[in-house]
């Protein structure tokens, strides 16, 4: 007796992967190429995006207008202090913030420090009509602004997602707040240029309204959204006695985001000081160092930055736009923060035998674009898999205080290097050194994503 080949006949039902594709709006399709948006996110992505968008774009003008007051009226020596300023002034700040956040719901909070903001913007704008000298407090203040509200913003958005939905949406709202730099700071030129810096503050300060707004509507659509109990917990306080400083204390996770933060801000504060330090050199080498060819060398420097400025902006906005979500997708978040350290490993090894303009600006550019666009995506999405308490206070002050550490940890470096007499590869030696321990925290970062996702029985983040 002969055995019959059993007959197998194809499973007429779609993959799961056709069925979902086949679902998808033409709005979603538009949008697969940076980031997988599932039916039913469009608009709340979107929103998210747009918020992002205004707010970066707030602070470009923002930032404009500080260069003008404190150029004219407190001097650039003022830079170098300006930092360990900030720092001392978010040791009072984050605990305040934290006592906000205990009492309030996210919707309550982000209004009513937003709307704070702005109404600093608009008493800056006054005493700045009245001829006050406002250089150096206002100097300080942007510099608090930038890393709070921004950092507020991205913890809004990743209470407002899972973990899965988080690793999914981030890049596109990533591309909201790379746009949003950069056509911020082109309006920001046209602006000054045509009215003034006070034109400045006053948009800044209805688009910080705008983001309001745009902040309660997406706040307001999600809890429509959840079951009951979602809306419970999202209309009541955060809750907690701790402040973001002691949550980090006591949380190994919490630790090592500090301490990524710390790291990666001295390590690239320091790469601006040598690619500025080399520039000034070669145009000193190339013109002369006396008065007679001050405006060649001021055109020397001005062209370097301005392209390193376009290169970064558009690399990095590019990278955001189609590179970022796919690492995501391939090699998840932990590892995509492996990414950065290399490549700015790679350009500092190539330092130590023969540093050049070529080089300095490429390894500038390659930092630069990775830290403003894969790296920023990726400090944020780490705090999906955090508590909603985590999330506000902690990141506060991971975004705000231990940034600032990193700045005044680089200007430490840069004064005891200056001291000393380093030539830029023995700087590049050290950020060697640091770049070393960057990947060591990234790697324990990775470690402590894979024990989270075991213990949650979910997909590494």
């Amino acid at each position: 007796m002969s055995a019959e080949t059993p007959v197998t006949t194809p499973d007429p039902r779609p993959a799961p992967d056709a069925v979902e594709g086949a679902r998808k709006t033409v709005v979603e399709r538009l949008l697969s190429p940076i980031a997988d948006i599932h039916h039913g996110e469009v608009a709340t992505a979107l929103l998210l995006t747009l918020l992002m968008f205004f707010i970066l774009g707030a602070y470009y003008l923002l930032k404009t207008a500080r260069e003008v007051f404190i150029l004219s009226q407190g001097g650039a020596e003022v830079k170098s202090y300006s930092a360990a300023g900030q720092a001392l002034l978010l040791l009072f700040l984050v605990p305040a913030y934290g006592q906000v956040a205990s009492k309030v719901n996210r919707e309550r909070l982000v209004t009513w420090v937003t709307v704070f903001f702005a109404s600093n913007v608009l008493l800056f704008a006054a005493a700045y009509s009245f001829g006050l000298r406002i250089g150096i407090p206002y100097f300080l203040w942007v510099g608090i602004f930038n890393v709070m509200v921004i950092a507020q913003f991205w913890a809004f958005a990743a209470d407002l997602m899972t973990q899965e939905q988080g690793k999914r949406i981030f890049p596109l709202i990533g591309v909201g707040s790379s746009l949003g730099a950069w056509l911020g700071s082109i309006r920001a030129g046209q602006l000054v240029e045509a009215y003034g810096p006070l034109r400045l503050l006053l948009v800044a300060a209805v688009m910080l309204v705008g983001c309001v707004f745009i902040a309660r509507v997406v706040s307001r659509r999600a809890t429509q959204a959840e079951s009951r109990a979602g809306v419970a917990v999202a209309d009541k306080p955060l809750g907690g006695t701790e402040s973001g400083f002691a949550m980090i204390r006591k949380d190994h996770y919490l630790t090592l985001i500090a301490a990524l933060t710390v790291l990666l801000n001295v390590v690239n504060t320091t790469s601006e000081y040598l690619f500025g330090r080399y520039v000034v050199e070669q145009a000193v080498a190339l013109h002369g160092a006396g008065p007679a060819t001050a405006a060649v060398r001021e055109q020397f420097i001005g062209q370097a930055y301005s392209h390193l400025f376009s290169t970064v902006n558009l690399l990095g906005f590019l990278l955001q736009m189609f590179v970022v979500s796919r690492l995501f997708k391939f090699l998840g978040v932990g590892r995509s923060l492996l990414v950065h350290p290399f490549v700015a490993l790679a350009g500092y090894l190539m330092m130590l035998k023969a540093p050049s303009m070529q080089l300095m600006g490429w390894v500038k550019i390659a930092d630069n674009s990775l830290d403003y666009s894969l790296d920023n995506t990726n400090k944020q999405a780490l705090w999906l898999p955090t508590s909603r308490e985590a999330k506000y206070k902690a990141k506060q002050a991971v975004d705000s205080f231990f940034m600032r550490t990193g700045d005044v940890a680089s200007a430490g470096l840069v004064f005891v290097g200056e001291r000393l007499a380093f030539a830029i590869p023995v700087f590049a030696v050290v950020n060697i050194v640091l770049v070393g321990g960057w990947i060591g925290v990234v790697a324990l970062l990775n470690s402590t994503l894979r024990r989270k996702a075991r213990e949650a029985k979910t997909a590494q983040l």
